[in-house]
């Protein structure tokens, strides 16, 4: 009887096929690996040199990888959008804030920022002649690699010959967001070393803000005064923003 129940049973069970339709916003969602090879950032490298990438592109192989949800790539494009595609800003960010971008931990932020700084010091060492400093824009153009994007201050000199020609550059000292304390020790020491005939004085303001403090006018005659001693001229005091300077020769005010 129960073997007949069954029997009847099973003759009624009626199993439906059923079609599951899996749906995909490939607008938020497009993995490396799926896209065209055109637009694989490792791939086009290789196919089309390192100038054909975008900044995002380029950026997106340092990441590496995204998540399921997004590809490296798009979290390239995030990252830089929230600073309005600029490197600059990008340069200043510390591991921490970098690790803020979900997606982002703490060995790719490391990998980020270890390739800023490489491209940092690229700028230092492209000329291999030595630049001669014959303005206050010549004094710039060199310093602006070592302190336009920090985000905290330090104070640097340009070292220079009798030919005003660049010996070395050096940071003497490092501060926090609005200031940095200077010891004239430190400032001469290396210039001595070197050989300098004249230094040019510089550091950078993180916010922007070019004009030169009392404190700021205080140390210029303060390491002026110091440098007739060792009988080393400092030529100028470059103060460094953004995009800009301000330089204290151009003002009038290393008489």
């Amino acid at each position: 009887m129960l073997i007949e129940n069954h029997k009847t049973y099973a003759e009624k069970l009626v199993i439906k096929p059923r079609t599951i339709i899996l749906v995909f916003d490939l607008e938020s969602y497009t993995s490396i690996k799926h896209l065209a090879e055109d637009d694989r950032p490792r791939e086009k490298l290789m196919l089309k040199g390192r100038h054909s990438l975008s900044d995002a592109e380029l950026l997106a192989i340092l990441i590496g990888s995204g998540s399921k949800n997004e590809s490296a790539v798009h979290l390239a494009q995030r990252i830089l959008r929230k600073y309005n595609n600029d490197l600059n800003a990008l340069a200043k960010l510390s591991i921490k804030e970098l690790c803020e971008f979900k997606g982002i931990g703490e060995a790719k932020a490391i990998t980020i920022t270890a390739a800023l700084e490489l491209g940092r010091r690229k700028k230092e060492t492209g000329n291999s002649e030595r630049v001669v400093i014959k303005s206050s824009q010549a004094a710039y153009e060199v310093i602006k690699a070592f302190l336009s994007d920090l985000p905290h201050e330090e104070f640097w000199i340009l070292m220079l010959n009798r030919a005003n020609a660049v010996l070395k550059s050096e940071c003497v000292s490092k501060g926090g967001i609005n200031a940095t304390l200077v010891d004239a020790r430190l400032v001469f020491k290396p210039a001595l070393l070197h050989g300098a005939s004249s230094i040019v004085l510089a550091h950078n303001h993180p916010s922007g803000n070019l004009k030169a403090s009392e404190d700021d006018i205080r140390l210029t005659k303060k390491l002026r005064e110091a440098g007739k001693l060792f009988d080393i001229s400092v030529f100028d005091h470059i103060i460094v923003g953004e995009n800009n300077y301000y330089s204290f020769a151009d003002e009038g005010m290393m008489n």
